[in-house]
């Protein structure tokens, strides 16, 4: 039994960095859960005394199983029904490795967009060297390429995620009380409130899955979303869903409401120079099982 505690001991100590890999790979939270419970499976039934560096060992397993999920799952990224949004995380919840390298790398909506616009293989070489400090050598083994390869893929990644609006970090009181505007402006559908909260360029962008009502394209430009927010406070008709949660999400101020189906909606909101820049509105339900069971 002491050899069980001490193996489980040794790889709870690991698995926020597992779960923080996965997360950014697969965009699930959940799904990057399962496979670092499959690493540690994996890992025990190899026997932990042979292994000298299970941290190594185990960040290797969790990567090949998550770009063995990643291909597994292509079909359904191809084919899914308007823009895609990675699984929501409330700062509420036990999420250790949200934390762990929150001063390193944010978790935002637009960030793990990114991420997930990327191949894997070029997501994996950005994601284990840049954030979790993999060596080039050590990389081109797992992802069996060359290093050079692996510090071009990495570079691509760089580059791509160099991109406005993707890190504009607000502090919590600010967050609030921009959240709590733009919550009063956008059920009101008041233009004029609207107007002096959002960017010119603000977008707007919504995942339901093709499960529940959502907008299938991106809405960019103040004119657009304002419009859009207008529209749905007019088909409320004064029925206001209840606010679950206020708060960060994925490290930026939003919010969780309850709408007329009984299921939760998620609202994150991006913000540079103290102005709206984009909205992101995760609606598919199974993208928000955790935080449904968590409220």
């Amino acid at each position: 039994m002491a050899d069980v505690a001490e193996t489980t001991a040794r790889f709870l100590a690991i698995r926020p960095d597992l779960i923080g890999i996965a997360y950014r790979m697969t965009g699930s939270l959940s799904v990057a859960e399962d496979l670092a419970q499959d690493a540690f499976l994996r890992w025990h039934a190899a026997g932990p005394d042979t292994i000298d560096h299970p941290r190594a060992w185990l960040t290797r397993v969790v990567t090949r199983l998550c770009l063995d999920w990643l291909r597994s799952s292509a079909h359904r990224y191809e084919h899914y029904v308007g823009p895609w949004l990675p699984e929501p995380v409330l700062d509420t919840q036990d999420a250790p490795q949200i934390r762990l390298h929150a001063h390193e790398q944010d978790l935002s909506m637009a960030f793990l967009s990114a991420l997930q616009a990327l191949s894997p293989a070029e997501r994996a070489a950005f994601i284990l060297h840049d954030l979790f400090e993999m060596p080039f050598d050590e990389l081109a083994e797992l992802l069996q390429r060359s290093e050079a390869a692996c510090r071009q893929m990495a570079s691509r990644a760089r580059k791509h995620l160099r991109q406005p609006d993707i890190r504009h970090p607000m502090g919590r009181e600010a967050g609030r009380k921009l959240t709590e505007a733009f919550l009063q402006a956008s059920r009101l559908g008041d233009e004029a409130a609207l107007r002096t909260l959002l960017s010119q360029d603000v977008r707007f962008v919504s995942d339901g899955g093709g499960i529940r009502p959502a907008a299938r394209k991106i809405i960019d430009g103040i004119e657009k979303v304002s419009r859009l927010l207008i529209g749905l406070a007019r088909k409320r008709q004064h029925r206001v869903p209840p606010v679950l949660y206020r708060g960060p999400i994925n490290g930026e101020p939003g919010f969780v409401t309850l709408e007329d189906d009984g299921l939760p909606q998620v609202t994150t909101l991006t913000c540079r120079e103290g102005r709206v820049s984009a909205v992101y509105v995760v609606r598919n339900p199974d993208k928000l099982r955790r935080i449904l069971a968590g409220l």
